[in-house]
């Protein structure tokens, strides 16, 4: 969006259909667009008496057009002009002293809406820039959009890789060349997952059925020999929707609770969001889930007395507590 360009000739032909061959076509005339406009049709009962509605113009328009040029900021609904045509958003105009114009020299300028105005910021829509993201919102909620875009970017932050990308182009980085394994996941259903406990903390993807959503667990050790286990949602750390719950446990294994009903540890705790999640670390988080050594078990080919080799046997359900409730944050 920058300097302001004319805006195209839009035509329409004036020819009339023949008495003898009356086109049916005639009774809705089709405006001639030029090249890269969209073409719609005119309403009305034929001829050119009609109006013209729902038409889309691509164009460019100066930046500063858009911008209040006392704070900068986008202009929103409802813009003010003062009575010499100087425009400043709402949030300024209630700033001013009396509601007067600063820039008129004698302050006699005082403001009033201007309509026009807010019919040309309220329709002048951008795509967002976010690679895979298809939309078109609203210039003043544009930057709302990106941080909250289900393609804002995210971070791999393995050892000496710089790569950037959507979260579920992420995720087949991380699985095809960091060999991260991957899990689906059906929201409100629990799975359960053997995980190794390792000073390297390992990680794995976890993906929602129905939305492809990135959610990477990770397991690390705390002192003496108990695990620490978290998860975080691999998106744009301001996105509010949908939100998630996670409930994880470990069962205690009958052999070690002497026939009685198994122990458990669990945890239930809201889902963060991450826009580096290869940088989280289970015991840094808020809220994880500690696992004590007793839980722990051995993996099936686990050599005997391999004490080093052990797993949590975890059990793990993800909830959708909203859904796509706004089409316009997304």
């Amino acid at each position: 969006m920058q300097g302001a360009t004319a805006v195209p000739e839009v035509r329409r032909s004036r020819a009339s259909p023949s008495p003898d061959k009356f086109d049916e076509s005639a009774k809705k005339p089709r405006l001639d667009l030029p090249d890269g406009l969209v073409k719609q049709e005119a309403a009305g009962g034929g001829g050119d008496g009609g109006a013209i509605v729902a038409v889309e113009l691509a164009v460019r328009i100066g930046k500063h057009v858009l911008h209040c040029p006392l704070c900068t900021l986008p202009f929103k609904p409802p813009v003010y002009q003062c009575k010499r045509g100087h425009l400043a958003c709402g949030g300024c105009v209630a700033q001013l002293p009396c509601g007067q114009c600063m820039a008129c020299v004698d302050g006699a300028g005082f403001f009033d809406p201007c309509p026009a105005l807010d019919t040309v910021v309220s329709s002048t829509r951008v795509q967002c820039p976010n690679a895979g993201c298809q939309r078109y919102v609203t210039y003043h909620e544009a930057a709302d959009h990106q941080s909250a875009c289900a393609h804002a970017p995210c971070c791999c932050t393995e050892p000496d890789c710089g790569y950037v990308g959507a979260p579920q182009s992420l995720a087949g980085h991380l699985n095809t060349v960091h060999s991260v394994p991957v899990r689906a996941l059906q929201y409100g259903k629990a799975i359960q997952l053997r995980v190794p406990v390792s000073a390297l903390a390992p990680r794995l993807l976890l993906l929602g059925d129905d939305d492809n959503r990135v959610f990477l667990l990770s397991v690390g050790a705390l002192d003496a020999g108990t695990a620490a286990v978290s998860v975080v949602c691999a998106r744009a750390s301001a996105v509010a929707r949908p939100r998630f719950t996670c409930k994880m446990w470990v069962n205690l294994e009958p052999a070690a609770a002497s026939g009685a009903r198994a122990d458990s540890v669990r945890v239930e705790m809201q889902m963060r969001s991450s826009t580096s999640p290869g940088a989280v670390l289970a015991v840094q988080e808020p809220t994880f889930l500690a696992v004590p050594p007793m839980y722990l078990v051995p993996p099936p080919a686990a050599a005997a007395g391999d004490k080093a080799a052990m797993e949590v046997p975890l059990y793990i359900r993800i909830d959708k507590v909203s859904p796509w409730s706004s089409d316009a944050l997304v």
